[in-house]
């Protein structure tokens, strides 16, 4: 056959539609090989059983982030508001490297905030959408960072040790701006689902379309938090397997009791926030769904609003950021460092215009 390509496929290839008729579970023929079907169905050197589809999974990463843009813009998140909402936090007396860790982990958050409103001005949207997520991911990190070091005056120097220290110092003390603060204090089944029941305050609005509501926006994301949670209890569970706790009980599963009840243990002992939602949706969005942000027909149409709202959510956090850090630092160390970033920045994003 003119111009036909061959694909090794396995058997899970065959189960889609297209395949069902083929007659060999090793080859099978067609005149075009999608690079979709290539990966997806024909696996890769990392994943030799195939790829796991991404399309499920792709809207949502659009539709999260679309809901936390209406949340943030309906909570009206600029600098007089945040500091407002940080009107009881009181100046604290840093170390010096301390004070240089805050300032310097907002003036990196700053940077990737001025790249994605960069991001925003470009005509193809889909030539950033994947470093648009890495950079939305370390701004929310490096803020965050800032506003732990704000708090107690420590540093964290890995991705879940950040997560985790900001949920304690920061959500778990309500000292996170709506829609930041939603977690759940617990990866117990049961539990967490009755606390994410009470955040969505009666919206049954989930993520298999776009919000176009505050309330539609708050059940997408809760749905996230949702399907977050869900995710490390199932990382928690196999994580567990290979201790050495789980080994002495001698089983293979947790279907006996002291399985379960070693399982719950460290279930209840894990809590769910916006930073462990933030590290997963880096970790799935720039890697699971990396390939097909850049290809098919109807992608581009799908994008022009997402980098819109990466912008809108990171300049959120960011803000409730600085304000924080304002108030902890005092004013005249907080101004000082305004003008100073405001005089040399090299980038194009004014602090007085997130910080003013």
């Amino acid at each position: 056959m003119t111009g036909a390509r061959w694909l090794r496929l396995g058997e899970a290839a065959l189960r889609r539609p297209f395949f069902h008729n083929a007659s060999c579970l090793e080859w099978v023929q067609k005149d075009c090989v999608l690079l979709y079907d290539r990966i997806v169905y024909g696996g890769t050197l990392s994943e030799t059983d195939g790829v796991p589809d991404p399309l499920f999974a792709l809207p949502s990463t659009i539709y999260w982030m679309r809901a936390l843009a209406l949340l943030v813009s309906a909570n009206n998140i600029d600098f007089d508001t945040a500091s407002q909402f940080y009107r009881a936090s009181a100046k604290h007396t840093f170390t010096a490297h301390a004070e240089n860790t805050i300032f310097e982990q907002l003036f990196f958050a700053l940077h990737q905030l001025s790249a994605l409103e960069a991001f925003r001005t470009l005509p193809c949207k889909a030539d950033v959408a994947r470093v648009g997520i890495v950079t939305w991911y370390y701004g929310v990190y490096y803020a965050a960072s800032a506003m732990v070091a704000a708090q107690d005056g420590s540093f964290q120097h890995d991705h879940a040790r950040t997560a985790n220290a900001w949920d304690r110092h920061i959500a778990t003390r309500g000292n996170a701006m709506p829609p930041f603060g939603m977690r759940v204090s617990t990866l117990i089944e049961a539990q967490a689902k009755i606390e994410i029941e009470k955040l969505r305050a009666g919206s049954v609005f989930d993520l298999k379309k776009t919000a176009s509501t505050t309330n539609d926006a708050l059940g997408a994301c809760c749905a996230y938090l949702s399907g977050t949670a869900e995710w490390y209890r199932w990382k928690t569970a196999e994580d567990l397997r290979g201790s050495k706790e789980f080994k002495a009980l001698g089983v293979s599963n947790f279907r006996t009791k002291d399985a379960r009840e070693l399982r719950n243990d460290h279930l209840s002992r894990k809590a769910v926030g916006f930073l462990h939602q933030a590290v997963r949706y880096r970790g799935k969005a720039n890697y699971r769904e990396a390939l097909f942000l850049g290809y098919g027909n109807s992608i581009e149409r799908q994008l022009t609003p997402y980098i819109d709202d990466l912008a809108t959510v990171l300049a959120g956090f960011v803000t409730m950021a600085g304000a924080m850090a304002s108030r902890r630092l005092g004013r005249q160390l907080w101004d000082d460092f305004v003008v100073d970033v405001e005089s040399k920045r090299a980038f194009s994003t004014s602090p007085r215009a997130v910080w003013g």
